[in-house]
């Protein structure tokens, strides 16, 4: 067999046979160099397009049954979510769209975060409007897959864009700093909220730490802090989706829906952070971030390897 390039893409079967057609199209596209830059941009669309796959798909059931569902019937709406999202599981796996490793972190995520909802639901912190038989307390079992579609994101992400770290944290420092922030999601209901504490905490653990990630041909770079930031700030963009949908509501939106407060953006830049330690975890033995103690790693292209 031939060599060539490896490709993070071909860990998905369904992509692994269009990787020569995308490759001749994309020597075609080299030829001018504002058709490279198009090609490229638009690659990059594409691909984080798949890494969004599951969440997506949750997004579109909460929209869709939303205006959809039907008032009376037999299965609650609620429930509806959670046999569907465990449906889009199971077919993900079945048609290999997502890897096993990928769904150990849903697993992980969904667990963590149903904890979390058990807690806040409890302290009024948001609540889920509609009845549903299928839920521990008074949290529907879907909303743990939405925790599970940010972590799905992020190990498809990692797949996909073939990251590599410069500079990057060790996993003690980012475990500390996590379980820190999850604590806090706890007793600020109780002491006073060290949120402005951890924000600060996040800059020394991740200031340094940087991204590489290929797109096409070239490697870019990006500081990890503004990978980070930007996250959240689609993930804040979804909360807004899935709270017009009625999945659940802040106390603010309970009369008539409104824009989830821009604050809730630093929130989710927190809970991002315990979503990448948790992927780290979930990746460290197959591509995990380099503990470098003399300046950044090589980026240069993986190892050739055979298939």
């Amino acid at each position: 067999m031939r060599e060539r390039l490896g490709s993070a893409a071909s860990n998905w079967a369904p992509l692994a046979r269009f990787i020569e057609a995308e490759r001749a199209l994309g020597e075609r596209a080299a030829r001018r160099r504002w058709t490279a830059w198009i090609y490229e941009f638009l690659r990059f669309g594409i691909k984080q397009a798949w890494a969004c796959l599951f969440g997506a798909a949750m997004l579109a059931l909460l929209l869709g049954t939303h205006y959809l569902y039907p008032k009376d019937a037999p299965l609650a709406r609620y429930d509806f979510l959670v046999v569907a999202a465990l449906a889009i599981q199971i077919a993900m796996l079945a048609f290999r769209l997502e890897t096993i490793d990928e769904a150990k972190v849903i697993v992980l995520f969904h667990v963590v975060g149903t904890l979390m909802e058990i807690f806040k639901t409890s302290v009024g912190s948001w609540t889920y409007p509609e009845p549903g038989a299928l839920r521990i307390a008074d949290v529907p079992l879907f909303s743990g897959f939405m925790y599970a579609s940010v972590g799905s994101y992020i190990a498809r992400v990692w797949r996909l864009f073939d990251f590599r770290f410069a500079r990057h944290p060790g996993l003690v420092p980012l475990g500390l700093l996590s379980l820190a922030i999850y604590a806090n999601f706890y007793t600020h209901h109780f002491v006073p909220d060290l949120r402005l504490a951890l924000f600060g905490a996040t800059v020394l653990v991740f200031g340094r730490a940087s991204v590489h990630f290929r797109v096409w041909k070239s490697w870019r770079r990006m500081p990890l802090l503004v990978a980070c930031g930007l996250t959240a700030l689609f993930i804040w963009l979804a909360e807004n989706v899935g709270t017009f949908a009625n999945a659940w509501r802040y106390p603010q939106q309970a009369e008539d829906w409104t824009p989830v407060s821009v604050a809730k953006l630093g929130s989710w830049y927190l809970l991002l952070v315990i979503s990448y330690t948790l992927v780290c975890l979930v990746n460290r033995r197959e591509e995990a971030p380099a503990r470098e103690a003399h300046g950044p790693i090589s980026v240069s292209p993986p190892v050739r390897r055979r298939v």
